[in-house]
């Protein structure tokens, strides 16, 4: 069975064709600054293809898809591929893959105030390809899936109860996808339920605590914009600023939500250098906003990672992944030190050798003396909505 992933982007679109159950991958690749000027990044097999293209929307990134998987001799016919599996940001209170159809997405979109960029480009993701594989499977498999199972005294907000009995207010938590594959991955390693702090951190980030193999809590919130400070989002902040500054300054409080999404953050403290490749180099500048944002920065994250390392008592191991956990040397250097407290130790060696492999960055940058040692995974989303696809298929039939 063939199951194409799509993570839809505001202006991306990441995409895998796998041969299931064996998750052969067939193509990987990544249609970049969709609506801009379009770059096309892609492997198939040892082969790696990558050039300019304009891709003004993704109906256009969707049909360029499917006319290269035909081209590169990907595969023979449309025919082949059974079904798209969608990753969604918010389910709403729907945690198992889902089958839809074009009547279904009036509920999504109805779901798109909860998080309007991310949910408003991956809607689009499931339009463009129901046009162009009308007769493959559309699954969508949802980013809050795998938090169901935190409890209630970690879900619940400290408001009325009434609030989440009649209008669902609550903590639903993100990246599940990749906390769900990361969890995984270390049951295999060290062969038995885990508990873990997993650190996603890229443009958007988030920290979660897993016991037993299951979300015991994680950093977001009702809305992928609570938690640790991000690229371009503020994270968690005193709900009272937002009226207070609406009344001082006469901004809209749609004006207040777009400037805490869009424009704080990393952005908010050192406008320009909300990509942290941009931030190291403004650093080693001598920046001063640079080194005040990484400082901020470092401090939200470390501060979860301790809470959640009282509240599970027991820690197998702190799992860094996406980009800036994977990649960035400097913040894995920085953060590890400022967990010194907990009796984390790093080694530097290790986390440069990594830092310096050409393929995937993975392994333990933790030195022996260190109380919990410290993993570097790149994640892997698409894998685990091929597999939400395939076991959702195969029950089906």
């Amino acid at each position: 069975m063939k199951v194409l992933s799509i993570n839809a982007g505001s202006s991306s679109l990441k995409f895998k064709l796998y041969d299931m159950p064996e998750e052969k991958v067939l193509i990987d690749g990544y249609v970049q600054r969709i609506g801009i000027d379009g770059y096309i990044e892609m492997k198939i097999g040892s082969e790696e293809i990558n050039y300019d293209i304009d891709v003004p929307n993704h109906n256009a990134a969707a049909s360029f898809l499917i006319d290269a998987l035909v081209r590169y001799n990907v595969i023979e016919t449309l025919e082949e591929i059974t079904a798209i599996g969608h990753r969604i940001v918010h389910g709403g209170g729907k945690y198992l893959p889902q089958v839809i159809e074009r009547s279904d997405l009036g509920r999504l979109e109805k779901l798109t105030y909860l998080s309007p960029v991310h949910m408003k480009a991956n809607i689009a993701g499931i339009k463009a390809f129901m046009k162009v594989l009308p007769d493959a499977r559309q699954v969508v498999v949802y980013d809050t899936a795998f938090h169901h199972t935190m409890p209630e005294e970690n879900f619940l907000y400290p408001v009325p109860l009434e609030w989440y009995e009649k209008y669902g207010i609550r903590k639903f938590g993100f990246h599940g996808i990749s906390c769900n594959y990361i969890t995984s991955e270390m049951e295999k390693i060290l062969k038995k339920k885990v508990n873990l702090i997993i650190c996603h951190i890229g443009a958007g980030a988030s920290v979660t605590a897993i016991k037993n193999s299951k979300s015991y809590n994680n950093s977001m919130g009702f809305t992928p914009n609570a938690g640790v400070m991000m690229a371009t989002r503020s994270g968690d902040i005193d709900y009272s600023i937002i009226p207070y500054l609406s009344h001082v300054s006469g901004l809209s409080l749609e004006e207040i939500d777009s400037i805490l999404n869009h424009k704080s953050g990393l952005e908010g403290i050192a406008p320009g250098l909300s990509d942290n490749r941009d931030l190291m180099k403004a650093i080693k500048s001598k920046d001063k906003k640079a080194i005040l944002a990484n400082k901020m920065y470092i401090n939200k994250i470390a501060g979860y990672i301790a809470q959640y390392y009282v509240a599970l008592r027991e820690v197998d191991a702190i799992i860094l992944c996406g980009g800036v956990g994977e990649n960035a040397l400097k913040f894995r250097s920085d953060l590890l030190t400022a967990l010194e407290p907990l009796g984390i130790s790093i080694d530097e060696h290790k986390n440069e050798k990594i830092h310096k492999l050409k393929d995937e960055h993975h392994g333990i940058i933790t030195n022996k003396y260190s109380k919990i040692p410290c993993y570097v995974m790149p994640t892997d989303e698409e894998v685990m909505i091929a597999r939400e696809v395939y076991n959702q298929i195969e029950s089906v039939i």
